[in-house]
């Protein structure tokens, strides 16, 4: 009896460990949006959040329920003026380019983000020096953390679920 009971001790310990370690790779054709302060001090920090606060909701409300690529693509497209009006209302020099763009690794809560020319919504403030933030628009994972106060398991599973069902 201590023989199974140490047996469904290590396994329970092993699958734990194996799926906490378990990456999901963010599909090729994903759109990544991406926003860079002019510098690292912290008005422009304060900034760089407060531009990518309001673009991202305004953009996700309007992508959140696209099909596909192409239609998120139409979207995003469509609404580069809507993404320059709030843009103008902080009175500053600023790019909006809307193409390929290369981003780091980097690996969030479970989820690796590979390093690459990527599909993207990229917003540079002034002179571009600073720290940047950037998220995956579509398929629409941005506020995936902010609307649902997930842990890290719940999260990873939410981002599968949400690739798994855009691959379809």
């Amino acid at each position: 009896m201590k023989k199974v009971i140490v047996f469904l001790f290590v396994f329970l310990v092993l699958s734990v460990f194996i799926n906490e370690k378990e990456n999901i790779l963010i599909p090729n054709d994903a759109i990544r949006f991406r926003v860079i302060a002019s510098s690292n001090n912290k008005e422009d920090q304060k900034l760089k959040i407060k531009v990518k606060n309001e673009v991202e909701r305004k953009i996700y409300k309007l992508i959140k329920n696209a099909k596909n690529i192409e239609e998120a693509r139409k979207i995003i497209g469509d609404n580069l003026g809507l993404v320059k009006n709030i843009l103008d209302k902080y009175n500053i020099n600023y790019e909006v380019n809307y193409g390929y763009n290369y981003f780091p690794n980097k690996t969030y809560r479970g989820v690796e983000y590979s390093k690459g020319l990527y599909e993207s919504l990229v917003i540079t403030i002034d002179k571009g020096l600073g720290e940047n933030w950037w998220c995956v628009l579509f398929p629409p994972l941005c506020l995936l953390d902010e609307e649902n106060n997930l842990n890290n398991r719940e999260y990873t599973f939410y981002v599968k679920e949400l690739i798994n069902n855009y691959k379809r």
